[in-house]
């Protein structure tokens, strides 16, 4: 994902303070001390240390921080990040200064011989005491590398949070734009009456059947009125909705037209956002099936750990044209219905969920991929 800007802005900040402050630093020290000069080595030296911190920064802000906040890898997070301290610890301990490199110049040492009162004997003559494997040196490096990423990825976290509290408010203004359209886009109406004349047809023919079907549309309806205006269902009534729809879009249709449901048998106890896959459903209904000719929609819904697996299938029949020629069905994609499933997906999931469309000669197909939350 992409950074904001003021998280941009913020790193280049904290970034340009810390390279600015050696010169101002050594500005102010040879300002206060006559004979002491401005000696841009010093300034280089400081900057060559704060470009290694830099590189690290950058490696764990652009890869390894997004693991962590973004994609919730919390195990390879650590464990490459506990790779690179133990290098970087590595690193330190193998390029320390060596004894003696940092004495004090020629001058210094002789303005301060030591008299015949020092009892210590000389540098020459004291015993020389190997340096620790871990010194102050590296332990100090490793904590500011440490505080370093933790800050980054306090500061990524919370920009992280921002933005899932802005993407609810759009997702809830949003929702109430789309109740409506629910109702108008995902069951249609030409549905509801194509349902009552078929149980209008069947009171005189099958009155038990009647009432059954009575029965499914009122409880479809109920999930509609009810559940539609929740962010989240069971998978479980979900799916009854699905086989409610289904069985009452059969009531329509002659033995030449196949429809297949393929549901789990017992639902998980996950969340899914209501009326999110009876559209694709429904378009296939209106795009995929023919009176006259034999044709077929495929429907499967499969939970594998924590995604949802949605597929549906159907067939492309051909539909008159003005001049008498027949061409197939290939506006499947471009209604109104599914740009807001689309839409409202992006709202929920971000780049979380995978939408494919396959449009073939003859079949069309729909695969959906949604994580589920408990």
């Amino acid at each position: 994902m992409k950074q904001s800007r003021t998280e941009n802005l913020i790193y280049l900040v904290v970034w340009g303070l810390l390279f600015v402050t050696p010169v101002l630093s050594l500005y102010v020290r040879t300002f206060n001390t006559a004979f002491l000069p401005f000696d841009w080595k010093e300034v280089f030296f400081v900057w060559h240390k704060f470009a290694f911190f830099l590189l690290l920064f950058l490696v764990h802000n652009l890869l390894l921080a997004p693991l962590l906040i973004h994609r919730r890898k919390r195990v390879l997070y650590f464990s490459i990040v506990t790779a690179i301290l133990a290098a970087f610890a590595v690193y330190q301990c193998s390029h320390r200064p060596q004894r003696g490199e940092h004495r004090p110049p020629m001058e210094w040492t002789e303005r301060h011989q030591p008299s015949h009162f020092d009892k210590r004997p000389p540098h020459s003559m004291r015993h020389e005491v190997p340096p620790p494997i871990v010194g102050e040196r590296e332990i100090l490096a490793v904590v500011v590398l440490v505080l370093m990423f933790g800050a980054n990825l306090g500061i990524k976290g919370y920009f992280r949070s921002r933005d899932d509290r802005e993407r609810l408010i759009e997702l809830e203004r949003k929702n109430l734009e789309q109740q409506l359209e629910y109702l108008r886009y995902q069951i249609s109406p030409h549905f509801f009456m194509n349902t009552l004349n078929n149980i209008h047809a069947l009171v005189d023919i099958d009155s038990e059947k009647a009432k059954d079907t009575i029965l499914e549309l009122s409880r479809m309806m109920r999930f509609v009125l009810y559940e539609a205006n929740k962010q989240g269902v069971p998978l479980s009534r979900e799916l009854d909705f699905i086989q409610h729809y289904v069985t009452l879009m059969q009531l329509r249709y002659t033995e030449k037209v196949k429809i297949t449901l393929d549901l789990p048998q017992k639902a998980p106890d996950f969340q899914i956002p209501p009326l999110i896959l009876i559209t694709f459903i429904e378009n296939a209904f209106k795009h995929g099936v023919s009176y006259q000719h034999n044709s077929f929609v495929e429907v499967k819904v499969s939970v594998k750990g924590d995604n949802l697996k949605f597929s549906c299938r159907n067939s492309k029949v051909e539909r008159e044209q003005v001049n008498g020629h027949s061409s197939k069905v290939n506006d499947q994609q471009g209604g109104v219905g599914l740009a807001n499933v689309r839409k409202r997906l992006d709202l929920l999931f971000g780049h979380d969920y995978s939408l494919i469309f396959h449009d073939d000669t003859d079949i069309y197909v729909v695969e959906l991929t949604l994580p589920l939350r408990t």
